[in-house]
């Protein structure tokens, strides 16, 4: 069991960048109105981010991190370790990670490269360069999250066309030696993988003259294979049998009740699964804060956006103690408990 803690490890900073165009469920014309009230109230998401033909998560990344350095007051040549988390890179090849270290400025002896995750990507991200800091002498890094997942879902898609928005994200984090412990439970089964998937694109289904053809699966679901798909009972199921094990599991493992959480911060999947999940777990309402309404799923993007969004006044100010999960795409789940102080928050970038 991927339970660990890793030890002289501080988030120093967030930020997050969304694109200023704004989509409406209540515009979904897709579907009928009563379908439209319907999906806005079980998944919370009213509206959602969509961004411009060839922007992508690179772009909204970038700019969170140069807002985020000249907040912390770091200097690009500090850093020298820099993730970039997502499943909609720049290009096949080459990692997204060393371009974004050139467009930064990072020194050339910085370290970069990609991780291939999504809805879990925050909490695998954090655990990755946490332990990078950690075992070397790096003392400075940055976490960059999200995905553009707007360009991989049919319109004509309900069941996924109106849950996802667009993004990025920005994590710095530091090694010092007064930091809080932080605590890891990591979990993954690729039984579940085709759950959430996109059949055609890859090396497995290459890019061909059928990937572009629309097929409707049911009724209100027509879309491409090079289209997102999405096993909405699948995911539910895997999420409330799953998650609140491996919380329960973490908890007991870093030795904290639950009461003492002043937040639980889930990825943004949907407001009727992540209700589910919280109700189960026992955390109380005030303590789930959620950025659903106004930005939609935006993969791994969505922990850092709901903390910059919803609650980062009190991160500012005070010494918090955070529960952070992840849960999704892989299939692939986690979990951190981590304490935050005088936490560096920007304000939200939209471009």
């Amino acid at each position: 069991m991927a339970l660990f803690t890793v030890n002289n490890i501080a988030l120093r900073g967030l930020a997050a960048a969304v694109p200023l165009q704004t989509e409406s469920n209540r515009n979904y014309d897709w579907i009928t109105e009563k379908e439209r009230n319907l999906l806005i109230k079980t998944t919370g998401v009213e509206n959602r981010r969509k961004a411009p033909d060839g922007v992508c998560t690179s772009d909204y990344c970038l700019e969170a991190a140069k807002k985020l350095l000249q907040d912390l007051n770091w200097k690009a040549d500090e850093i020298e370790l820099l993730i970039f988390v997502s499943q909609s890179p720049d290009y096949y090849l080459p990692a997204t990670a060393i371009i974004l270290q050139d467009k930064l400025g990072l020194p050339q002896t910085s370290l970069a490269f990609d991780i291939c995750l999504g809805c879990s990507g925050f909490v695998y991200g954090l655990s990755v360069v946490a332990n990078m800091l950690s075992n070397s002498g790096i003392k400075k890094a940055l976490l960059l999250t999200g995905d553009v997942s707007t360009v991989s879902v049919s319109y004509q898609d309900k069941s996924t066309y109106p849950l996802f928005g667009d993004g990025g994200a920005v994590a710095a984090l530091e090694r010092t030696e007064d930091a809080s412990p932080i605590y890891f439970n990591l979990q993954s089964d690729g039984s579940g993988y085709e759950s959430i998937i996109i059949q055609d694109g890859g090396c497995r289904n290459p890019i061909n003259a059928a990937s572009e053809t629309m097929e409707e699966t049911e009724k209100g679901v027509i879309r491409r294979r090079r289209d997102l798909t999405l096993n909405g009972m699948d995911v539910f199921n895997f999420s409330v049998t799953r998650v609140p094990p491996n919380v329960n599991e973490l908890l007991n493992y870093a030795g904290v009740n639950k009461t003492e959480l002043d937040f639980f911060v889930m990825h943004q999947a949907n407001l009727l699964l992540n209700e589910t999940v919280r109700k189960v777990i026992g955390i109380d309402a005030a303590k789930v804060p959620y950025s659903l309404k106004g930005f939609g799923n935006t993969s791994s993007a969505s922990i850092p956006l709901t903390i910059v969004t919803q609650i980062a006044e009190t991160l500012q100010t005070t010494k918090k103690k955070l529960l952070l999960c992840g849960f999704g795409v892989g299939l692939s789940w986690g979990s951190v408990i981590l304490e935050t102080e005088n936490l560096v928050v920007s304000d939200l970038i939209e471009i």
